[in-house]
Formats: structure tokens, C-alpha cells, sequence
């Protein structure tokens, strides 16, 4: 006998932690768009298109600009699995959870990873990357961007020119920032970056945004990518060592995305309309003006969140303008509170992973959700179910709301 479950009746949430975050109305509404085929004229217009507002969005003129079907986390592996061969030295720098994925996901592809580590809250200087590269003679460099764990942003902005100096290929993963900070991929010699849709570009997570330079395409040209089989004339085939993964196999990528539209997959259409609407949105607002936007929740976030008495984690010169760690004062259940948030109030803030569980609440302002009424009441929610935990927390909301009156909002 066949079980029918109710309806889908999700509760209304605010979702105000590290992402996902909620979905923009017009980003839903192309989501609901009718079908087409893959190689319809209309549909392979649209993947053009997305391809220029990712550009944009970029701050690149890279061709390659293209979707990956799949999490944030399919664009992270589609690059490295194409550019790392067996045996390439690999140096990751970990400031957070996110930097422990990039080395695993480099050891996967057999790669020689050599991790340096920073207190988690802090970030690395130039310096103490150029010293480790010239220790260690690295091909690649893979480094996050922003990692949500610590809520800490990586400078880039002298790094690329180091990788150049020392012929090393950069890679960075942009998923926590692209939308949300400046992610400059050309002015800061970014030659790889990968992202997803589901943090500051307010979109549903299931798409990666990256781009790749010709610096990453010669790599993956010298790569081997099928065995046997039938292959367009420009297909991409060199005689190195074979890509280990047939999905996340750039080459074959760039040949589906490109003029051959090589059939290697079914383009995930409902996704590729959400990134294209998502990256819409970004644009029609202006990069700088979202940027100030995400800065201003910030600050507006840390100014409450100070006034009531807590204490900020991390570097505040390094912080993330989209994501605010605070530690939990003594005495409270963590859990608890962020129960309250939840059951009471309907919001959802974050925790934390590894030395950081239980220490820390992660606050966001992402995308969609990154508006002043959002960020109030927000606040309003915390101080009343801190209060009912025992902790005698001061009103913030005012302190809130006076950096946006000062801001002219």
C-alpha cells in the first residue's frame, strides 16, 4: 500500500546563519520557468548569456566563466581534480574548516599537500605565504577566500602577483564571499575561483559558479580525458595523466559550454535560470553598492551585538562583512539559545565546527536576507532569549538602529 505524505508545508523561516540563505522571490520565479532543451537556440543563448554576467560578476575577462551542476563543492572539485595530476605539490593554507576540505579534496586527486596553519579568527600575510611557497616549491596554491567557519577573509590582493613571481597556478574558493566582498579575479591574478549560489548571490544551493584563466586551460588541455569514443574535432585532448572524474572534467566542460556543445551532460535548466536571475540581481543593484550594503548589516550587526555585551570573534580587520562570529557567554547553552531563535522567533543563526563548537555563534547577513529589518530584529530576538538563559543582556537594537540612521536608512 502506498504511504501519500502531506504536502511539502515548509515553516517560514529567516535564515541568519552561514548559509544557505532564503531564496530572492525573482530568483524562485525563474526557477519556475518551463523547460527547454539542452541545444534549443533559446536555452544555449541563456548559457551564453550566464557566461557574460559571471564575467561581470567576476570582475574577469576569463572565457571560461561557466556553470558546474552540483553544490558549491562540484565547482571546488571540478577545478582541482583537472589541474591537480598525481604527485603535483599542493600548498594549502588553513585558517579554517573550509582549508581542511581544500587539502583533502587535493589529496583525493593524488596531489603532494603541504598544509601551514593559523589560529582559527586570524589570516596569513603575504609574507608567510611567499616563505612557505619558497620552501616548499608548490605548482599550486589553494586557499579559500572567505571561510565561513571563522568568519575570517583571506587578502588576495597581493597573493596572485606572488604566485606569478614563483610560477605557481592560484586557486581560491569564493563561495562565502563572491557576491557579498570584492572578489577582483583579474586585478588580483586569481587564475581559478569557484562559488555557489546559495550564500550572498541569494540563490538555492545546486549550481558553482567558476572561472578559469588560460593559464588553468593549458593545464587541463595537457590532460587526458577519454579513453575512447566519439569526439568533436576541437575537442580538447592532450597525453598527460587522464582526468580521474568524467563529470568534473573541465575539458569536457568547456566543450559543452563552448561553440562544439559537446553532449556531456544535461545542463540542470531550473539552475542555470536561478544562477542567471541571481547574477541579474547582483549586477542590476551594483557590485559596490552590494558590497556596502553587506559592509553596513556589519557593521550595524556588531555595533547591537557589542551593546548588549558580548564579544566578537576573530580579527575584526579580517572579518567577513557578511558573516559575524560572537562567543557564547558563560554560562549559557549555546544550543538552547539558538533553539529559542528558532522555535520562538522562527530564526535561524549558526554554530560552529571543530575547536570553535560550542564557542561561538555564527551570525549572517547574506544576499536576500542581508536588510535592515532582518538585522533588527535579529538582534531583538537574541537579547529577549539570552535574557530567558540568565545572561542580563543590554538593549541593542537602538545602537543597530542608529548606524543605519547615520547611513541615511
Amino acid at each position: 500500500m502506498t504511504t501519500l505524505f502531506a504536502d511539502l508545508n515548509p515553516p517560514p523561516r529567516i535564515l541568519m546563519g552561514p548559509g544557505p540563505v532564503g531564496v530572492d522571490p525573482r530568483v524562485l520565479r525563474a526557477m519556475a520557468m518551463p523547460m527547454l532543451g539542452q541545444f534549443d537556440p533559446a536555452f544555449t543563448a541563456y548559457m551564453n548569456e550566464t557566461m557574460e554576467l559571471l564575467r561581470q560578476l567576476y570582475r574577469t575577462k576569463n572565457k571560461w566563466s561557466f556553470l558546474v551542476d552540483g553544490t558549491a563543492r562540484a565547482g571546488v572539485e571540478a577545478i582541482l581534480v583537472s589541474i591537480v595530476s598525481p604527485g603535483d605539490k599542493v600548498l594549502v593554507p588553513v585558517f579554517g574548516r573550509f582549508g581542511h576540505l581544500l587539502a583533502e579534496i587535493c589529496r583525493r586527486c593524488g596531489g603532494d599537500v603541504v598544509t601551514i596553519d593559523r589560529e582559527w579568527g586570524t589570516v596569513f600575510t603575504p609574507e608567510e605565504i611567499e616563505a612557505a611557497i619558497k620552501q616548499h616549491h608548490p605548482r599550486i596554491l589553494a586557499v579559500v577566500h572567505g571561510d565561513t567557519s571563522t568568519t575570517q577573509a583571506q587578502p588576495l590582493d597581493e597573493i596572485g602577483a606572488l604566485c606569478r613571481k614563483h610560477d605557481v597556478l592560484l586557486y581560491t574558493d569564493a563561495t562565502a564571499s563572491l557576491g557579498g566582498m570584492n572578489v577582483a579575479i583579474d586585478d588580483w591574478k586569481v587564475d581559478a575561483a569557484s562559488s555557489g549560489l546559495q550564500k550572498c548571490l541569494s540563490g538555492p544551493p545546486g549550481s558553482s559558479p567558476i572561472t578559469i584563466n588560460d593559464r588553468i586551460v593549458e593545464v587541463v588541455k595537457r590532460r587526458r580525458h577519454v579513453e575512447e569514443g566519439i569526439r568533436p574535432p576541437d575537442f580538447i585532448e592532450g597525453d598527460g595523466p587522464i582526468i580521474s572524474s568524467n563529470y568534473f572534467d573541465l575539458g569536457m566542460l568547456m566543450d559543452y559550454w563552448g561553440e562544439s556543445r559537446l553532449n556531456h551532460h544535461t545542463e540542470a535548466t531550473s539552475m542555470l535560470y536561478a544562477a542567471r536571475e541571481a547574477v541579474r540581481i547582483v549586477l542590476a543593484e551594483g557590485l559596490d553598492a552590494c558590497f556596502a550594503r553587506h559592509r553596513l548589516a556589519s557593521d550595524a550587526l556588531t555595533t547591537g551585538l557589542t551593546e548588549m555585551g558580548l564579544m566578537l570573534f576573530g580579527d575584526q580587520r579580517h572579518k567577513m562583512p557578511n558573516v559575524t562570529g560572537v562567543y557564547i557567554p558563560d554560562g549559557v547553552n549555546g544550543d538552547a539559545v539558538r533553539g529559542m531563535m528558532l522555535n520562538d522567533f522562527g530564526i535561524e543563526i549558526g554554530t560552529s565546527f571543530g575547536p570553535l563548537h560550542g564557542k561561538i555563534w555564527r551570525i549572517g547577513t547574506m544576499g536576500y536576507v542581508c536588510r535592515k529589518e532582518n538585522v533588527l530584529i535579529g538582534l531583538a530576538a537574541l537579547e529577549t532569549c539570552l535574557r530567558q538563559a540568565g545572561f542580563r543582556a543590554k538593549p541593542g537594537v537602538d545602537a543597530a538602529l542608529s548606524v543605519y540612521r547615520g547611513a541615511g536608512q
